[in-house]
C-alpha cells in the first residue's frame, strides 16, 4: 500500500496561474499542469537560491522529496516551453500559509 502524501508547506501563491504562447488559441493547445508545491519548489530553488535543505524545511518535507518535486517542476516547465503547451498552475497536496505582515 502506497503511503499517503503529507501536506506540503506553500507560503506564495502565484501572481498569474496560467501562461500560454502568443497567438495561439487555447483550444488548440496541450495543458500542462504545475501543482503549487513544484511551484514553490521553483520559486525556492531558482529565484530565492536556497539550498535544498533549507527550502524542504521551509516546505515541511525532506531534502529527498523536495529534489523530487524540483525535478518534475523541471521537466514540466521545460516541456511547457520547448514544446509550446500552455502552463496551468493549480492544486497538489500542499496548505498555503499565510505570511504576518
Amino acid at each position: 500500500m502506497a503511503r499517503p502524501f503529507k501536506c506540503r508547506k506553500v507560503v506564495s501563491e502565484p501572481r498569474v496561474y496560467y501562461f500560454k504562447p502568443r497567438a495561439i488559441p487555447l483550444y488548440e493547445l496541450e495543458e500542462i499542469t504545475l501543482q503549487l508545491d513544484e511551484f514553490q519548489a521553483i520559486k525556492y530553488a531558482e529565484l530565492d537560491r536556497k539550498a535544498q535543505t533549507a527550502a524542504a524545511k521551509g516546505m515541511r518535507i525532506s531534502r529527498q522529496t523536495f529534489g523530487n518535486i524540483l525535478a518534475s517542476a523541471r521537466r514540466k516547465l521545460a516541456d511547457a516551453v520547448v514544446n509550446g503547451k500552455a502552463l496551468k498552475i493549480q492544486g497538489g497536496p500542499v496548505k498555503i500559509m499565510r505570511r504576518r505582515l
